[in-house]
């Protein structure tokens, strides 16, 4: 699935689009509110930590149940991925995949028993806070503090994939980046006992990048982070080029990224995520950033987390 988000949903002010849309996005909301009651929660032998979104795409979910893994793996556990099978989004489980095993099936309880079967003892949810057919033990919505919720308008107004009053069926937010006062308030004001955690990304390789011209490309839901975060670290980038979310890259398109390489006697610079998307031939010539989520207080994180397992 390619998917470009529209550049209105992150204005801070309602547009001529989002208007346009919003018969629309009543009609989803209309669909979903019926839709709720309807659903039977299933509750796992084992405990579930779900790690899911609101704003659609570009969240930091991947790299935080990937930490999330390690947390628990620390803590003696033995944990699995847990993914809604989408053939568009093999990149994440094959980055998952590098820490521990994924389970994948177009029905989540079908791969959390599947997990529960083979020893497992607690499933990441990667996704799935929309899911109404699974009782999570530990709800983790993740925001990038630049985009937060755009115009805050819901899917296909704005960005959201439902209101920020299903904060209340949350325990704990991540916000990706600066802290930030105003979005704090307005979260407690939906959930006054949520807790709020900051993280950044941490690059582990950045020095092979330094003192050389760049160019980076990236096709994930908010591509312009990944190359604030290159130019935060003082690389030298001479051209951004952005694809659509999960883009899958045709040899035609890598050769003319290599060709402007060529041209500028520079690198190709890319994340992992689209790493995975790269077909084997091309991939001597690319490079990706590696990076780690660091969690602010992250041992009250991990409490928060001791509490279900």
């Amino acid at each position: 699935m390619n998917f470009f988000k529209p550049k209105f949903w992150d204005k801070n002010q309602i547009s001529f689009f989002s208007v346009l849309l919003f018969p629309i996005t009543l009609l989803i909301k209309f669909l979903v509110f019926f839709k709720t009651p309807l659903a039977k929660k299933y509750e796992s032998s084992i405990p579930i930590i779900c790690v899911g979104n609101i704003y659609l795409g570009g969240t930091g979910k991947t790299p935080l149940c990937v930490e999330i893994f390690s947390i628990l793996k620390n803590l003696n556990m033995n944990p699995a991925f847990i993914r809604k099978k989408y053939e568009s989004f093999q990149d994440e489980v094959d980055l998952m995949k590098q820490m521990g095993p994924v389970y994948q099936n177009k029905k989540r309880i079908k791969a959390v028993q599947e997990a529960t079967q083979n020893n497992v003892n607690v499933a990441i949810l990667d996704d799935g806070f929309q899911d109404l057919s699974i009782k999570k033990n530990l709800s983790i919505i993740c925001f990038n503090e630049k985009q937060w919720i755009g115009n805050g308008l819901t899917i296909p107004s704005g960005p959201l994939r439902e209101s920020l009053s299903t904060l209340k069926k949350a325990n704990c937010v991540i916000i990706n980046g600066k802290k930030n006062k105003d979005i704090e308030s307005k979260i407690f004001s939906k959930n006054e006992k949520i807790k709020i955690f900051y993280s950044n990304y941490k690059p582990q390789n950045i020095d092979e990048f330094q003192n050389k011209k760049v160019i980076a490309f990236a096709g994930i839901g908010n591509p312009e982070n990944f190359f604030d975060l290159l130019m935060d670290n003082k690389l030298n980038i001479v051209e951004t080029i952005k694809f659509s979310d999960h883009h899958k890259y045709s040899e035609q398109e890598l050769e003319n990224l290599l060709n402007k390489i060529e041209d500028n006697n520079s690198i190709l610079l890319t994340t992992e995520k689209d790493y995975f998307r790269i077909s084997k031939n091309f991939k001597k010539n690319i490079k990706y950033l590696k990076i780690k989520v660091e969690i602010e207080n992250k041992n009250q994180f991990i409490e928060e987390i001791k509490k279900i397992i």
